[in-house]
């Protein structure tokens, strides 16, 4: 047995199913084995392994790191889930992950996975700068590093898209049907994206036939996908560990709510996730669009102001009295912008994300969220912005919001303690607000004249302008 294992035998107090799921097979391979994922996706898979069992295990993928297959395998996929709840903490045992390759290492073991006809889905949560993908036009960047060195080097890749497709065309060599690709990441139309980069890989190394095949026979459901997610710290480490009696190197803090909303759209087989709580429909693009304005937006808000403001965690903005009533304009603001939604209260969703943000008990770092903003803020913030100008909505918050990442991008604290943006275009960002010296205006104008980033709707409205200059000329006095 699992050390981790016979310690949760002996505790009242953790939630364990009796079963250990080593006779279950794999059934499903996933690009991200970070924190995200194993707070999400894996215990959804879990709950229906203990519930109606099945070959349904996981088979993670490390891109980059070797850190997390190493400390994984260690424990033969098995981690603790920390639930903060009001009164205390709750603690659950994991064991859906059945193990975890290291890419940078060998590759084998993950296409022989990937080309098997056992293996039905396969799922990603890499964050949107590891596809390579332009999001404007769904067509490669081939100038991505992984993109071009996978171009190069088709029957050897190392990223997501050119694995994928490798794997796809192994498949068709064999006669076996393709696998479903799932996207977990936030981004809109996520699936969709996926699949027209993957059909423009398959057709830039001249496989039009597989690109054809893929495109007829493949599936890419959208999906949407929701829980507060902390990085995993030293504290949280020795916490579960100290709680359990044995040492867990990889649990995960999470928040209570999880949601996931998922595209009914599969080539062969799945799990059945909606008995673990997933909801199935026709169309994710309405909730997509109210997570990703109400949640995502807001929660870049509160790192960009609650960042620059000294405020090391979410919960701590939330109990800036100065800050909240900002928070809670923003929220209504991007409800404003939404079409109802018949299973939706609006306005108890937004409540209920007050209360999730201030929960006491959740460490979630304000410079975590903030990091990758020029790859979120164009659908959390500007795209509802110009559907706000357009409509005669308010706008003034999405303004604010952009202000407030525009000031977090001087990349220095008041003291000129320096830190790091942690963004794939952390250099234009950087030279932009250095170009403006301390004028606003002068600021600004950089700022939307780089290319593909606030749309040119934004650009163009002088209002919209004058909105976001008034509030960074706010942060840049006070």
């Amino acid at each position: 047995m699992n050390i981790l294992n016979a310690s949760f035998a002996s505790k009242r107090s953790v939630k364990s199913s009796e079963d250990d799921f080593s006779n279950n097979g794999i059934g499903i391979v996933h690009f991200g084995t970070g924190a995200f994922h194993r707070a999400h996706q894996a215990v959804y898979t879990h709950d229906v392994l203990a519930k109606n069992g099945g070959d349904w295990r996981i088979l993670g993928v490390s891109l980059q790191s070797t850190q997390v297959a190493d400390d994984l395998n260690g424990q033969d996929g098995v981690y603790t889930l920390a639930i903060r709840q009001e009164n205390g903490l709750d603690l659950q045992l994991i064991k859906s992950i059945a193990s975890v390759e290291a890419a940078v290492r060998s590759k084998t073991n993950i296409f022989r996975t990937l080309a098997s006809s056992d293996t039905h889905i396969v799922s990603m949560t890499v964050t949107e700068k590891a596809y390579g993908i332009q999001r404007e036009t769904g067509k490669i960047d081939t100038s991505h590093p992984a993109i071009a060195h996978d171009l190069e080097n088709p029957e050897d890749p190392s990223g997501i898209i050119g694995m994928i497709v490798l794997g796809l065309k192994l498949r068709k060599e064999q006669g076996v049907k393709p696998f479903t690709v799932l996207c977990c990441d936030n981004l809109p139309q996520n699936g969709d994206l996926v699949k027209q980069g993957v059909l423009d890989f398959a057709m830039a190394i001249d496989e039009e036939q597989l690109a054809d095949w893929i495109g007829a026979e493949g599936a890419f459901p959208n999906s949407m996908v929701d829980r507060i997610t902390p990085a995993t710290t030293r504290d949280l480490v020795e916490e579960v560990s100290q709680a359990l009696g044995v040492k867990d190197r990889v649990p995960i803090e999470t928040e209570p709510f999880s949601q996931w909303v998922i595209e009914d759209d599969f080539v062969t087989l799945r799990p059945e996730w909606e008995e673990a709580g997933a909801l199935f429909v026709s169309l994710v693009e309405p909730y997509e669009h109210m997570k990703l304005r109400m949640l995502n937006g807001t929660h870049s808000l509160i790192a960009y102001m609650g960042f620059c403001s000294g405020h090391k965690y979410v919960r701590d903005v939330m109990a800036d009295e100065k800050l909240l009533p900002l928070i809670k304009n923003h929220i209504k603001a991007a409800a404003q912008t939404l079409k109802p939604l018949e299973e939706i209260v609006f306005d108890e969703y937004a409540a209920q994300l007050i209360e999730r943000f201030k929960n006491p008990n959740i460490a979630h770092e304000t410079y975590q969220i903030a990091m990758d903003g020029s790859q979120k803020m164009p659908q959390r913030i500007f795209q509802p912005a110009v559907d706000a100008l357009n409509k005669g909505l308010p706008f003034e918050p999405f303004a604010l919001a952009t202000a407030a990442w525009i000031y977090y991008c001087r990349g220095n604290h008041d003291n000129n303690a320096e830190y790091a943006l942690r963004d794939p275009r952390e250099t234009e960002l950087l030279n932009a607000f250095k170009s403006g010296k301390t004028n606003a205006r002068a600021i600004i104008q950089a700022f939307h004249e780089l290319p593909d980033l606030i749309p040119g709707e934004l650009a163009k409205s002088a209002e919209w302008l004058k909105a976001v200059e008034t509030g960074l000329a706010d942060f840049l006095q006070h």
